[in-house]
């Protein structure tokens, strides 16, 4: 190149790159969203496989076909939920039943099976916030699940059909979904059995259609709900329909061989309910009634809105099993190890409603529990073997949580006065209708309501393996 030509071409070299210097930088292409898997447990230190992280349930839509005879189970489950992150795959907790195909949002999903987690990756990541819904269709034979400390429960076969009692973590034995209290959500039924079969189910009930010969139930609880609440009852009942003073409907149907129970179970629950609404505050569902099942078993549960009782209820367990209405349903816990302010408050409802009808004061109750010998076949239980706010994921349903619980809450009463101790149970609910808490957030309620310091008092009761003195 000649000398002429190579000095211009380095001028216009040097002039461009002066102003490219002067020139704002472009910006960077921007980079597209990470995705990530959602956490395989829930977090809970008692059962840290049930419950699922990435994103929160909204609606849980269950088609479920039933055969009595040979137990026989083919589903489909709609699962409506919000993803919290950017989500590359998620999880949902299912024990035993066999998977026929997954779809989210409409398209077909890759899943796989590891232990009780079904491993769902969609056609493209979910974004943080976005709305999603997985189908899942499944069937098989559902299986309870026994257990040293608790029996028998899950998916339980009668003569004429089935009913389930999920506590603590048998939902996902018969319907994929996020099983943990902390993820409560709606639901809604629709149970396919034998024309002349009935089913009951948590809720409101709707329109019953009959083709075939077979007949579907549609129910639906419309308030939040933790998968463990979840419930069918399925066979053939007598029933019987009232309403409290307040206008909530009461539906209550028992087993052909339990029709001697219905009144009192009917008339009971009524008398119940009005009296906890005075108690703790506005009843917090829809709906309300129980369910007589026609075999025996050493348990009931506080299914949401309408309890499932395992043996002939007297008054005690009818308030006990409505109180949770409030307290575990309502209210529920964020973590399982504080079940005493399930149990703890339901018991000490028992002891309420006895001092405000006729029967002994919470004080004489109180008493009698504190005052038993060291030769009590029940005194390391009480005192000894574990601490009431933490029992252990295999001693939930001991009597720690339940009477110790229960005397925890009366050393409160005791303490803060009847007047800041019963505006405290009706703000409890009231403040915390259907949410999640923990034993914290109690205590602080409990000092805001009375202007009292209670650490002492709680840390005493709750949190350590002797008895109680000084508090």
């Amino acid at each position: 190149m000649p000398p002429r030509i190579r000095t211009r071409v380095t001028a216009v070299v040097t002039a461009a790159a002066t102003a490219c210097a002067l020139a704002p930088a472009l910006p960077a292409a921007a980079a597209g969203p990470r995705f990530t898997p959602g956490a395989p447990g829930g977090g809970d230190s008692y059962y840290p496989a049930e419950g699922n992280g990435g994103y929160d349930v909204g609606h849980y839509d269950l088609a479920l076909s039933y055969a009595p005879k040979t137990n026989a189970l083919n589903a489909t489950a709609r699962v409506s939920a919000r993803a919290t992150k950017n989500l590359s795959r998620f999880n949902l907790d299912l024990k035993q039943l066999k998977v026929k195909s997954v779809k989210v949002n409409g398209k077909p999903a890759r899943y796989t099976r590891k232990g009780q987690e079904l491993i769902i990756t969609p056609r493209k990541g979910l974004r943080k916030g976005a709305k999603f819904t997985v189908t899942v269709v499944y069937g098989g034979t559902p299986k309870p699940i026994t257990r040293p400390d608790i029996g028998t429960f899950g998916w339980i076969k009668t003569p004429d059909g089935a009913y389930v009692v999920s506590e603590p973590d048998a939902a996902s034995t018969w319907f994929p979904g996020s099983d943990h209290p902390q993820d409560k959500a709606t639901f809604t039924y629709r149970v396919n059995v034998p024309k002349g079969t009935q089913v009951f189910s948590n809720g409101i009930p709707g329109p019953q259609t009959t083709k075939g010969g077979r007949t579907t139930f549609v129910w639906n609880e419309r308030s939040p709900m933790a998968t463990y609440l979840a419930m069918l009852a399925i066979g053939k009942f007598t029933v019987k329909r009232g309403k409290t003073k307040s206008g909530t409907p009461v539906i209550t149907a028992v087993a052909p061989n339990r029709v001697s129970e219905l009144k009192n179970l009917h008339e009971g629950t009524i008398k119940a309910l009005n009296w906890e609404e005075k108690v703790f505050g506005k009843y917090p569902f829809a709906t309300s009634g129980g369910i007589r099942v026609g075999v025996d078993v050493a348990f009931s549960l506080e299914t949401q809105s309408r309890p499932i009782y395992g043996y002939s209820p007297d008054q005690a367990t009818i308030v006990h099993e409505l109180a949770h209405q409030w307290f575990g349903d309502s209210v529920s816990v964020r973590r399982w190890k504080d079940i005493w302010l399930n149990e703890g408050f339901a018991t000490y409802a028992e002891w309420l409603w006895d001092e405000q009808n006729g029967g002994p004061t919470a004080q004489a109750t109180f008493d009698s529990l504190y005052n038993q010998p060291t030769s009590w076949k029940y005194y390391k239980e009480m005192w000894t073997a574990r601490k009431t706010g933490d029992p252990g994921a295999d001693q939930m349903f001991t009597i720690t949580p339940y009477y110790r619980g229960g005397m925890t809450l009366h050393a409160l009463r005791k303490r803060i006065g009847d007047k800041a101790f019963f505006t405290l149970l009706k703000a409890w609910t009231r403040m915390n209708k259907d949410g999640n808490v923990n034993t914290a957030q109690f205590i602080a309620l409990a000092e805001k309501i009375s202007h009292k310091q209670l650490d002492r008092l709680f840390h005493e009761w709750l949190y350590t393996k002797y008895k109680p003195t000084k508090w």
